[in-house]
Parts: structure tokens; sequence; C-alpha cells
């Protein structure tokens, strides 16, 4: 088969990486792919951006793609697989209704009020003053986040109602752009963090394995949060009772209420989470991509084909497959520019 991996960071160096090692592989293309993947004899780097859709849908038709694997975001909100869907190219991902889940903050948290999916209780504004009010009536910590995308920066944790404050002045006063037009503002979940990650076809949902990522910048969990500065697998945290709650509470009840809304949703739900100390499960927040830095250390730990996962998700086949994972952990630190989650410096030699 004839693959194209799209995006240009580590997830995707390691997405298509593992599917070079399928035996069904015939090539595999990365856009724009990185210096990393430029080194792998088995990848092949196109110089078009992720977010070029039309672009990308001339690469697949140019050069045969079999099937797409996107690994980033912002083009799956823009729609790319409705895109590829009515060219009739297979892809993995969510179409841009179902990439919702992630693409706004405020619907994803709608959803899960509307299907009674555990979560932090919550409001959602677009005018300062009523958020400041509201900050002041709830009480901190809380949390504040930009409701559209933001790369994983457009969070707040505040310890004190003015850093609430300020945070909602920030955002709402423009300093994230469009994503910034609506704030939900949070109660502050209390527990240990875990990350689950599921490849889903429409019906059914088959978890990949568990990990952990740690987003703020500095050691000892201090310093503004990042896109992830490191993760590990398997995380402790998810138990095997754990993991069963997680599916049967969250993950079963999203696929099946996105279907009943008529967003049926393809491709890597990813649900951020809060255990709380007595094993129950509360959702922070979805994604609808594989996690960064998560999948690097899952895909160490992969023994399956992961061509053959991806062929079962857009197909519609996944009750077919099980995969298989190595008993031993895994884990991934990230490597960042001075400065980063800001301004940060670039073009420095990476030796």
């Amino acid at each position: 088969m004839r693959v194209l991996v799209v995006g240009g960071g580590g997830r995707e160096h390691a997405l298509a990486w593992k599917v070079a090692q399928s035996p069904r592989a015939e090539a595999v293309w990365v856009a724009p792919g990185n210096a990393g993947t430029a080194l792998e004899a088995r990848l092949e780097n196109i110089a078009v951006a992720a977010d070029d859709v039309d672009g990308l849908l001339d690469v697949a038709q140019h050069h045969g793609i079999d099937i797409t694997v996107v690994g980033p975001e912002a083009p799956l909100v823009a729609g790319i697989v409705d895109r590829f869907e009515a060219a009739g190219r297979a892809i993995v991902g969510p179409t841009q209704a179902a990439a919702a889940l992630e693409g706004s903050k405020a619907f994803a948290k709608d959803f899960l009020e509307r299907y009674a999916i555990p979560t932090a209780q919550y409001r959602t504004f677009t005018e300062a003053g009523a958020a400041r009010a509201y900050v002041h009536e709830r009480g901190a910590p809380l949390v504040v986040k930009a409701d559209g995308l933001a790369a994983g920066k457009g969070v707040v944790v505040a310890a004190t109602a003015a850093e609430a404050a300020e945070a909602v002045d920030d955002i709402l006063g423009g300093s994230l752009g469009g994503a910034g037009a609506r704030v939900v503002v949070e109660d502050y979940l209390h527990g240990e963090e875990g990350s689950f990650i599921c490849l889903v076809d429409g019906h059914q949902a088959v978890p990949l394995a568990s990990s952990q990522d740690h987003k703020t910048r500095d050691s000892g969990d201090t310093g503004p949060n990042t896109g992830g500065m490191g993760a590990y697998s398997p995380a402790p945290i998810i138990t095997d009772a754990v993991h069963e709650r997680i599916m049967r509470q969250i993950v079963e009840p999203t696929v099946a209420g996105m279907r009943a809304d008529g967003r049926p949703f393809k491709g890597f739900l990813y649900a951020g989470l809060m255990i709380r100390p007595d094993g129950s499960p509360r959702v922070l927040e979805f994604n609808v991509r594989a996690g960064a830095p998560e999948t690097q250390p899952i895909l160490m730990r992969l023994e399956s084909d992961l061509l053959e996962l991806f062929e079962a998700t857009a197909s519609g086949r996944l009750s077919r497959v099980e995969p298989r994972w190595s008993s031993d952990a895994a884990l991934g630190v990230v490597m960042a520019a001075g400065g980063y989650p800001g301004a940060y410096r670039k073009g420095d030699a990476i030796v």
C-alpha cells in the first residue's frame, strides 16, 4: 500500500516510522515531514504544508495514495477528511463536524453535559465582564480555556481568582486571535492526569496503550502550560479497573453520542482525563488526533501492524482487530527552544 502521513512533528515521524514497518507498506510519504523523517530510508518527505488541503489532495491523487493518515488537528478542523472522502480517497481522521470535539472547547463541554459524561462544572463566555463575575463568584482554583485551537497553549490553570480574571482578559482581549473569541471557565479537578487514546471507526473503539504526558514547562510541575514536555507509557494511574470505567463511562458514550448527533467519529479519539483518588475518570479535554508527545512512547510499545489498524479504522472493521503491546515501558522527552511556549528562538543547530 502507498501511504501518506500528514504533518511535520515528532508525532508524524513516529506514525510514519511505524507504518513503514508493515510488510504491506510499499511506500510512505510525509507531508511536509521534518529533518528526522528525511533521515529514514523508507520515508520520503513532500514539501506540502499540513494545512494545504488542496495540495495534499493533489499529492494523494498524483502518487496513487491508498490511505492517508492525518497527524495535526488544524487540517482536520479545516475539513481535510470531507475533501478526501468526497474524492474517493481513504483517510484516517474525523470529518469537520466530528472534529468540533477538539475545535471548540464549548462544543465539547456542551456535548459532555448533554450525554452525562463526567467532566468539570463550567460556563462559557464571550464577554469579559460576565466571565470575571463568574470567576469571583465561583472562586479559585479555576481553569480558563480558549474555545478554539491554540496549539495546546490556550489553557491557564489559575490558582487565584486574580489569575483567572487576568487569563479571561488576555484571551478575550485577542492574545490568541480567533481562538479566543470565547472562553470556557471550569472548576479545577483534583487527581492525576492520564491520556487515553483510541482508534474509532464510527461504531467501535479500540483503545491504545495508556500514557501520561506532562504539560508544564519547568521542573516540579511549574511554569506555563505547553503542548507537552514529555510522556511515558503505560500510565500507572490507569489500572485495569480504571481502564474499564473509562471505556464504559466516557469512550463508549462519546462514540454513541457523536453517532446519534449525526457526527459519526472516525480516527484517533484522545480523552485527556483526570483520575480521582477513588479511580473515577473525568474528561479534561478531547483531542481528535493522536497525542503529541504521547504517540512516540505508545508506538514504541506497539507490536501489531499499525497499517492494518489504520485500514480497519477507515473501512469500519475495527471489531476484527486487536492490537498487541509490549510489556516494556517507553519514555519520550521533548527538547524545546528557549522561550517556548511563548516567542522562541528559531534556527538553532540541533547537535
